[in-house]
């Protein structure tokens, strides 16, 4: 199992596009991802709870993975959101 906390910096924040981009990253590894704002919690597999965290831009995420390319999954998705989802130019 890895843990990361990770900041949004992408403007919009973890909305249905970004989110979608996260759920197609996770799906490249063989690891189960959750994403904690907070107490809430969501399955990164799920594009509806990831838009139900309601986490906007400057939100501390905690992000879970657990498998055997948790690691890989964890640092594919930090660089996504290091690279702002591509969205911010």
């Amino acid at each position: 199992m890895a843990r990361r906390e990770l900041t949004l910096i992408n403007r919009r924040g973890l909305h249905a596009r970004a989110a979608t981009r996260l759920v197609q990253c996770c799906q490249q590894f063989d690891a189960s991802v959750t994403v904690w704002h907070g107490e809430r919690r969501a399955d990164a597999a799920n594009i509806m709870a990831l838009m139900m965290l309601a986490a906007p831009c400057h939100t501390l995420l905690i992000v879970d993975t657990d498998g055997p390319e948790a690691e890989a999954a964890l640092e594919a998705i930090t660089l996504l959101i290091e690279a702002r989802f591509d969205e911010d130019g």
